[in-house]
């Protein structure tokens, strides 16, 4: 649209703020909704096969059974869509890229400093890059064990028991981390925000992520830094 008379920028676009910065574009933030929405379903219907007095009150065990299937099956598709955009394949380099600084960030942990100026971190602190790879595999894992148990002559050579044993031991660990996940989300109302539309503070960036504007303007990643 045109702008209007004695305006700077186009109608309908954000004002300008020197204090915000732009944390996630549109693609990374479908990718992480739509994979949490695929998560909570598959683990809302794994609760609905696995206790007794759920399944009573749900009923519709094989309809539980579909959803539980497919949500676990697509729990990759939104990743696999999200490698188009060239601003989530930035972030998941940054998540895999392991720098100085992110060990500094768990000893600070590990001896429970608190304080920010402890726990440097880039655009991902160290946290959520063990987060990512952990559940990254974890999926991958229970993908393969669901298939086993799905197509149940598919590897004939490992039981069907020991595909169960693995799928419901992993099913638990993955409902404990993302409880802690959420936790910790709950518990930062900024990086909710920077989630919801994208744009965070820059006193939050420069309190929590310190290391991460400065490597961008050095060129040590792609350029994330816009105003609104």
């Amino acid at each position: 649209m045109r702008s209007t008379a004695g305006s700077t920028a186009p109608t309908g676009a954000r004002p300008e703020h020197e204090d915000r910065v732009r944390r996630f574009r549109t693609a990374e933030r479908l990718v992480h909704r739509a994979t949490g929405y695929l998560m909570l379903l598959c683990l809302v219907s794994a609760a609905c096969l696995y206790f007794g007095p759920l399944a009573q009150l749900v009923g519709r065990r094989n309809l539980m059974v579909t959803v539980h299937e497919w949500s676990g099956i697509s729990l990759p598709l939104p990743s696999l869509l999200g490698l188009l955009s060239p601003a989530f394949r930035a972030d998941l380099r940054r998540l895999n890229r392991f720098a100085v600084y992110d060990r500094q960030w768990l000893r600070a942990v590990r001896r429970r400093r608190k304080a920010p100026e402890a726990r440097p971190a880039g655009k991902f602190n160290a946290g959520q890059k063990l987060y990512a790879g952990w559940i990254a595999g974890a999926v991958l894992v229970m993908m393969f064990t669901g298939l086993l148990m799905w197509f149940m002559g598919l590897l004939p050579f490992i039981s069907r028991t020991s595909a169960i044993f693995v799928h419901d031991i992993l099913a638990w660990a993955i409902a404990f981390v993302l409880i802690g996940h959420m936790r910790r989300a709950f518990d930062d109302p900024e990086a909710r925000l920077g989630m919801r539309t994208g744009y965070v503070s820059r006193s939050w960036v420069d309190r929590y992520h310190a290391r991460w504007l400065g490597e961008e303007r050095k060129g040590d990643g792609p350029a994330d830094r816009h105003m609104t």
